[in-house]
């Protein structure tokens, strides 16, 4: 798989955005992954996923990440690689693991998390590259085939 970074320095955060929305939110696009589950995006996980915090503990996303907007790209490429590593995702409601949130780990410390809504459907919920605790994903129940998401 083929994991190609962008120059988000060298754009505006207007053609950034653009960008954001051509790739993945128009509604003419249709990204599946590699087992079929089509994976719905909007334009406001774009202040999500490529701003980050200067104080994590407000949780204030106040910075724009060239860090994160650099992989732009390998959203959908982690989407679609079947080499990924598949784990169960963290809801922080029931504090707890849940099945119906996917993780994918590739290059040993990036991740894309989608949540499933349905048979094959699934919606974008966060990208991101680990600075630290990987081995508490790696440690996490390993995500399984659940009939109500996916074909077993």
């Amino acid at each position: 798989m083929v994991y190609k970074k962008i120059k988000p320095y060298q754009m505006t955060e207007p053609q950034l955005r653009q960008l954001w929305f051509d790739e993945y939110c128009d509604s003419v696009i249709n990204i599946k992954t590699f087992d079929n589950v089509e994976v719905k995006f909007y334009p406001s996980d774009f202040d999500h996923v490529f701003y980050e915090s200067y104080n994590r503990r407000a949780k204030d996303k106040s910075i724009i990440s060239f860090n994160r907007l650099e992989k732009i790209y390998w959203i959908k490429d982690v989407l679609e690689d079947n080499q990924a590593i598949l784990k169960q995702g963290w809801d922080k409601v029931i504090k707890s693991y849940d099945n119906d949130r996917r993780v994918a780990l590739v290059k040993g410390n990036y991740i894309v998390v989608i949540r499933f809504t349905g048979f094959e459907k699934a919606r974008f919920v966060t990208a991101y590259e680990m600075q630290e605790n990987e081995d508490k994903v790696l440690s996490s129940p390993d995500w399984f085939r659940d009939p109500n998401f996916v074909k077993v």
